[in-house]
């Protein structure tokens, strides 16, 4: 397997067709109810994002944005459907993590919802814990927000 990660920003072509395919699945999975989160999940202006490459396809991707002066918040999460089950999660967490810590933040949370069981155990696997929802996701009954410190 040969994975290579690139840093790019969210006007990528790459970033915008793997989070289409993400746009998807999560409809698959909330229908109606992913329009309460449109808001949250926008792309444009996404500074640090992260492509993941499997011998030269794009097959995952994931995004940060600075939530406070210590702290980053994962977005955008994807692997596309034909690569997974081989790894490429925990090299493109590793990665924005590794990038987060570079600019000087020690934590990082993220949202996440029940009907992603694997994303919820590729988080926990990751050494990500259960916190309250932090803004904008208070009163938000279907998310599931987490923790790491990542320095």
């Amino acid at each position: 397997m040969n994975a290579k990660a690139i840093r790019t920003d969210s006007t990528h072509p790459d970033f915008i067709r793997l989070v289409g395919l993400l746009d998807a699945d999560l409809y698959e999975r909330y229908g109606a109810l992913l329009a309460d989160y449109a808001q949250f999940n926008q792309i444009e202006n996404l500074r640090y994002v992260v492509v993941l490459y499997l011998d030269e396809s794009p097959a995952a991707c994931g995004a940060f944005k600075v939530y406070d002066d210590t702290t980053i918040e994962l977005k955008r999460i994807y692997v596309d459907k034909p690569y997974r089950g081989r790894g490429l999660s925990k090299i493109l967490m590793e990665s924005l993590e590794r990038w987060g810590a570079e600019m000087g933040c020690d934590t990082a949370i993220l949202e996440t919802g029940p009907g992603q069981p694997e994303a919820i155990s590729l988080y926990h696997g990751c050494g990500y814990r259960d916190i309250p929802n932090y803004p904008p996701y208070v009163g938000y009954d279907e998310s599931l927000c987490m923790k790491k410190r990542i320095r």
